[in-house]
C-alpha cells in the first residue's frame, strides 16, 4: 500500500493514543534491539529515533497478529507475511499487556467489529437502528453478514 509521506507525517504529530521508549528489533536478519520512540495514532504505529521529531517508520495495523513473546516484550507480524516480525521490549509486564491490548484494539476491523456489535445491541433495547438517523444504516460495511468469523 502507498502513502504520502506528508500526511503520514501530519498524522504522526497528531495526539497519540499511547507513546512510550521501547526497544524494538526489525524483521531483517542480524537486526538488533535499539531503544525508539514508539507512538500509536489511530491504526498506524510509528517509531522515532529518540531524539528526531519524524518518524523513521510507520507500520499499518491492519491484518496483523500481536502476540507476546518473552517477559516484558510482544511482536507484530502480518498475515501475508507471518515469518516479517517486529520485536518490542517494554519495562515491564503491566506495560507490555496495556500495548498488546491497545494495539489489537487499534485495527479499523475491529473497530467496524465492535460498531456492529453496539449497533446490534443498541437495536436489541430500543427496537431502533442507531445509524438511520445517519443515513448509513444501509450500508454493506455495517453490516453483520459482511463479518468473517
Amino acid at each position: 500500500m502507498r502513502y504520502n509521506d506528508k500526511e503520514l507525517q501530519a498524522l504522526s504529530r497528531q495526539p497519540a493514543e499511547m507513546a512510550a521508549e521501547l526497544g524494538m528489533r526489525g524483521p531483517k536478519k542480524g537486526s538488533v534491539v535499539k531503544r525508539r520512540l514508539v507512538k500509536l495514532v489511530v491504526n498506524f504505529l510509528f517509531y522515532f529515533r529518540t531524539d528526531e521529531a519524524e518518524p523513521i517508520g510507520a507500520l499499518l495495523l491492519e491484518h496483523c497478529r500481536v502476540i507476546h513473546e518473552e517477559p516484558n516484550s510482544f511482536s507484530i507480524s502480518f498475515l501475508e507475511d507471518p515469518e516479517r516480525k517486529y520485536h518490542f521490549e517494554c519495562c515491564s509486564e503491566e506495560q507490555c499487556q496495556q500495548w498488546m491490548a491497545a494495539l489489537r484494539q487499534a485495527s479499523y476491523e475491529f473497530m467496524r467489529r465492535s460498531l456492529i456489535f453496539y449497533r446490534n445491541e443498541i437495536q436489541k433495547m430500543t427496537g431502533k437502528d442507531p445509524l438511520e438517523q445517519y443515513g448509513i444504516s444501509e450500508e454493506a460495511r455495517f453490516q453483520l453478514s459482511g463479518l468473517k468469523a
